[in-house]
């Protein structure tokens, strides 16, 4: 039987005052929509748009998506970025 939980993410997205905004979801491409268009994206990306996909990386619950976002919050702006440059190298 197939596994029908959702996936979730923890993502990164770039701002266009070039800040960093973390959040979690079980759709990047929806919710990548909702920060760009719609009021369902965060408070703190609406006067920031447009805003892009930086960083994504997938957890196994929910709960497991929040803490890491939780860490991610944390860090400084300087570590964020450099996940951002290593997520990139990655990608290449």
């Amino acid at each position: 039987m197939p596994d029908l939980t959702p996936s979730w993410f923890v993502y990164i997205l770039r701002c266009s005052d070039t800040s960093l905004y973390t959040g979690i979801t079980t759709d990047l491409t929806q919710r990548l929509h909702e920060h760009n268009h719609n009021d369902k994206g965060a408070k703190y990306t609406r006067g920031r748009r447009p805003v892009s996909l930086v960083y994504q990386e997938k957890s196994v619950s929910r709960s497991e998506a929040s803490k890491r976002e939780y860490r991610i919050k944390k860090l400084s702006k300087k570590k964020k970025e450099q996940m951002v440059r290593d997520f990139e190298a990655f990608k290449i």
